[in-house]
Parts: C-alpha cells; structure tokens; sequence
C-alpha cells in the first residue's frame, strides 16, 4: 500500500451550489413550503421508465428501476396540493422566484436568455412525483472573484426541489412533500484547478453573494453543495451529491482524487490477470451447501427464504483484498454496489474465514465450485427475484474497471467526508421539453430592474452591519453567515438589547448547545424573539438564555414558558435576593475573610450556579459586593 499525495494526480473541480429561494409559495403551485411532520394525506405510486423523445433509455433511471421500490408519499393540505401530487397540472411559474433568479444571474455577470424554456429531467428514485423535476436554463456565462481570481459559471437554472426523504423500509421508500416544488437556483461553475483547502472559500464566496440578495432561504437543507472531481488521468468526471456542510468539501475531493487514482491502479492489476469470465458457469445457487454455516449473516438471509449465490472468478485471488490506497479496494466498490439493490452485503474470498464463516466452509465451497486458491468468489445472499439482476451488475463493474478503469457514477458525500456509489451518471435522454408550460419570455425591462437589484457585496454588506449596529467584524461576519441575519435585525429593531448581546446569542450560545448534541431545529424563532422580549420586560435575567435555549433543544419543552417552568426559572425580587447571597457570603465566611473584596470572584460563580439564570449577573455583582464589605 502507497501513500496518496493529491497534488501528483492534478485533481480538477466544479461546484454545483442549489440554493433554495426565499419566496412565499413554490415554483409551479400556491402551496406554501412549511416544513411539517404531521399528514394528514397518504397514496402510493410505482414509478416507471419511459423512452425519451429519441427513443433511448437513461442509464440512471433503468438503474434505479430495477430496485423495484414503491414509493410512499405523505401530504399536509397546506404544503401538498394536487400539482405537488401529480393529480394536476401545473400552474403558471412563480414571478417572484423568477425575478430573483434573474437578480442572482445578473450578480454573477451571466448573460441571461431572451427566451426560457421549461424541461423535464428525468428522475425516478421517487423524489418527484411526477418521474421528472422541472428545470429552466435561465442563464450562461459569468464570474465571480475569489482572491483575485476568477472563477467562471458555466450555468444557472432555476427548478424545482424534491420532496423530503423520509428512509426505506424494505421494499418501500417515504417521501414528504412539503420540500417537493420549493423553487430554487442551481448554479454550475467552470471546472477549476485549485488546492483542496480553496474550494470551502470558493463555495462559501459563492454563498456568500446569494445571501448578500436577501432573497434565499437559510439553514442547514436551503444549501447544498455538489461538487464534480476528475483527476488527469482518469478520463471522466464524478458527481458527488449532498455535501451539506462547507467543511466536508475538502475531505470529499481529496478522497474521491485517491478513489479515482486507487481504481486506475486496479484496473492496471485486473489487466494483468486472465481473467476467465464464464457467462453460463459463473454462479451457483450454494443455499444448501452453507445450511449449516455458522455465519449468523447466512442463516437470518436463509430464515428469510432468501437464496445464497456464490460468484466465481477464475485468476482473480487476492484481488478483491487488493488495496493501493488505504481504504480503496475492489470488494469495497462491489459492496457499495450490492447495498445499492437493499443487500446487506457481500463476502469475498480475500477477507474469509470471517463472519462465522469457517475454514471448512470455504474448503467445501471451492470443491463444489471446482477453483483453486488462484480464483477469487463472492458470497451473497438475496431474495431470489434479485439476484440475477445484482450478479449482472456486480459483472459489468468489474468488467468496467478492467477495461476502462474509473466507472461513470454519481456518488453521495457521507458525513465523515468520504463518498459512496449512489447510482450511474445520466445520459442525454434524461431531458426533454415540458409539454404543459410555455416558453418563458424575459423582457428589456425585466433584465434592467434584475440589474438594478444586484445586492451589495459581502464586504460591504459586513461593513453596514458593523456600523449600522456598532458590532465588531467577527461577529458582523458570523451573523451574516448564519440562518439568523433577519431574526437578528428584527429584534434589535424592536427592542433596546444591546446587538453585540443579541448576535452573541444567536451566533455563539445556540452554536455551542448545537456542538454538543443538542437539536436547534426545536427552537423556533417566535420563541427566540419571545426570550429577548422576556429579558427586556426582567421576566428573565440574560444568564437564562441558555438554559432556556438548552430544554428547548433537547426536547424538554416546547415554549419558553415551559422552558422557565421547567428549569424552574422565575425572577426574584432584590429582597429575596439579597438574602440568598447573605446566606452563601455567610457560609464562606473564612473566604471572605482571607481574600477580602477579591473573594467576590469565586462567590459569583458560587451565586450563579445557586440561582441558575433567576438574576442578572450585575445586580448579583451589586448586591453580592455590598453583603461583602458589610461581612468585613
């Protein structure tokens, strides 16, 4: 096993920022798109190929086909008409989302068609119930600057988001569809070469000038990242999707470059083996041959009725095992592949005995198959309607690699920065027209207001935070940056709390709670504008917000009301107060004593944890000074 560098491969990347829009309704209906988890709407569908206007196929989509999935779908009236639900067409598009993809285009220099013409790409995984998602070409063209270099666009559209997936369950896939019709922009930049540290400030300059229009949604969902890598002498270009956090993109290039390069090496070791591939002889059904294996993985696959095939591959031994990178190996890309169609996974000879499968039961397997310790196989076990169709693909993978090294894929960003086969690129018979929205015209006029509409920049979005508010630059930046911007400017617009107090809160404390595991989807904003309401009346001190906030998130309650109920948080009067803190001065008498005025340090902390947020720190530090000085 080698060691990777990134900088020997010459790695090329292009981003695909999707960016959900701030409108009031979605692009093609008058739902509004308010995230739910209650339905009161449940209906199924089977969602089929069909040929495109060529009479073609796409790849993808006969992939996703053969999971043979029946997709569930659950509806709220307010977020799920019959346009979402495919039970009607759809309705005209919205012009406020249009206006503001038009404002983005403009932003980015891009040169904007006189002429727009909705399409229909092709999906099936169940994300559109439909079969397809709408899309339109808004624009080509385009730059925007990052450290002085230009960074150019190759595209802008503006489509329709998917629906809200909600996990499999065996043969069955869930979908919500309050996301599904949420309009939103995709932007595609030229394919750039760069260090892998460069491309979070390439992408996060590139949201940067989105949320400068103030008319896109924030929080984690309203964003994300796909990004396209190939390496020099890869030949093709992989699509990894859903890289939510900017952080991850680094991680995610940098592995999908050493995948890439790991699979080149592969391919070199499969061209040197003679590789016999027998079409008719290559598998067999060995479900009785392992009845009694030991493996607890074999025999639950059995007790479910399913079947147990042995795959054989002759001069391939130690191939699957086969690692030029850590990480990179062969039987890995053949799992991704099997755990694709809902298998759990698969052996392979190079990493058994293992599992509970024994010496003996390999030594029975390669006597019934009649291969050598030359030849590699694969165990897997499936429901027998499957099977064939999984062999097949495992085949043509191998196949694939052998002759042309890296497969053509689209891959999915898993949360430790890696990737994982999702499923084969798509082709061109992907798109066609949409047949029930006309052409869309951009006027002279239309185009001009966009133009006068371009945002300030970033820089001076910070600097007008700072002095509009008297806040310092990191905090103007962290602010900006966060899903909290308009939160913050309302309450500091209907309140006298201090800003540099309020974006604290909202930047600092709800980010630290969130660190630690706990859920700041729970916290509403009506109730994060009630507390700062609370702390202006005295109804709480602003040592509160945080064990507020912390119940909150972690389930405890709902409101702010059951938050204070919960922790036990009312305030009290200076009387009450100035006794607890007689009490706690009294009881650390020899402490007051040997530090004298300096002992209001420790008593403070002491004070605080006693009272938990029911008084203010500078009326603490008030009293608790003067109960001091009387003890001296």
């Amino acid at each position: 096993m080698s060691e990777f560098s990134i900088n020997d491969v010459g790695v090329k990347v292009g981003l695909e920022i999707h960016q959900q829009l701030g409108t009031s309704k979605k692009l093609f209906c008058n739902c509004s798109p308010i995230e739910t988890e209650e339905y009161s709407i449940k209906f199924q569908r089977k969602l089929r190929v069909a040929k495109s206007e060529l009479g073609e196929f796409d790849p993808a989509a006969l992939f996703e086909k053969s999971k043979s999935k029946t997709i569930i779908y659950f509806a709220n009236p307010e977020s799920g008409c019959l346009v979402c639900q495919d039970e009607e067409p759809p309705h005209e598009l919205n012009e406020n989302a249009k206006k503001i993809s038009l404002i983005i285009a403009s932003a980015l220099k891009s040169q904007v068609f006189s002429e727009i013409y909705p399409m229909r790409k092709t999906v099936v995984d169940g994300s559109n119930t439909t079969g397809f998602q709408r899309t339109m070409l808004i624009s080509q063209g385009g730059f925007f600057e990052v450290d002085g270099k230009k960074i150019g666009i190759q595209s802008i559209c503006l489509e329709e988001d998917a629906a809200k997936n909600l996990g499999d369950e065996g043969s069955f896939r869930k979908f919500g569809l309050e996301r599904l019709g949420i309009p939103l922009v995709e932007i595609a930049t030229e394919p750039f070469e760069t260090d892998p540290q460069h491309i979070k400030m390439i992408a996060l300059a590139l949201g940067r000038i989105l949320r400068s229009t103030k008319k896109v949604k924030r929080g984690l969902g309203s964003i994300r990242q796909d990004v396209n890598v190939s390496i020099k002498d890869g030949g093709v270009v992989i699509e990894v999707k859903g890289v939510q956090q900017l952080e991850q993109l680094e991680k995610v290039v940098e592995y999908e470059a050493k995948r890439q390069h790991g699979l080149l090496k592969i391919s070199k070791e499969l061209q040197s083996r003679e590789w016999n591939h027998d079409q008719i002889n290559d598998r067999k059904d060995i479900t009785e041959l392992f009845s009694k294996c030991n493996s607890k993985i074999i025999q639950n696959a059995i007790k479910k009725k399913q079947k147990i095939f042995a795959i054989t591959f002759k001069n391939l031994g130690g191939m699957f095992g086969y690692s030029p990178y850590d990480e990179i190996r062969l039987g890995k890309e053949i799992a991704e592949l099997v755990r694709f169609f809902g298998i759990g996974g698969v052996f392979h000879s190079d990493e058994l005995p293992n599992y509970g499968v024994e010496q003996k039961d390999i030594d029975e397997l390669k006597n019934n198959l009649k291969i050598s310790d030359k030849d590699a196989f694969l165990i897997l076990a499936s429901p027998e309607d499957k099977m064939q169709v999984i062999i097949d693909q495992i085949i043509l993978r191998i196949k694939h690699i052998k002759n042309k090294g890296i497969p053509i894929d689209t891959r999915l960003a898993t949360p430790d920065g890696k990737t994982k086969f999702l499923r084969p690129r798509p082709g061109a018979a992907r798109m066609y027209p949409e047949t029930d929205i006309p052409p869309i015209i951009i006027s002279k006029k239309e185009l001009d207001k966009a133009k006068e509409s371009i945002p300030k920049s970033w820089d001076e979005s910070i600097k007008d935070l700072q002095t509009k508010y008297e806040i310092n630059s990191q905090l103007a930046e962290q602010i900006f940056d966060s899903k909290y911007i308009e939160l913050f400017e309302n309450i500091v617009q209907n309140t006298k709390i201090n800003p540099t107090f309020v974006a604290s809160i909202l930047c600092s404390t709800i980010t630290n709670l969130e660190r630690s595991g706990l859920n700041s989807s729970l916290l509403k904003n009506e109730e994060i504008s009630k507390s700062f309401e609370f702390l202006e009346s005295k109804k709480i001190a602003k040592e509160s917000f945080e064990i507020i906030y912390e119940s909150i998130m972690a389930g405890k309650s709902t409101t702010i009301e059951e938050a204070m109920k919960t922790a036990s948080i009312e305030t009290v009067d200076e009387s009450e107060l100035e006794t607890i803190i007689q009490e706690i001065v009294d009881k650390n008498e020899q402490l007051v004593k040997n530090q004298k005025e300096r002992s209001v340090g420790p008593l403070m902390g002491i004070v605080m944890k006693e009272l938990r947020g029911k008084a203010s720190g500078e009326t603490v530090n008030k009293i608790l000074l003067k109960s001091i000085q009387r003890k001296l």
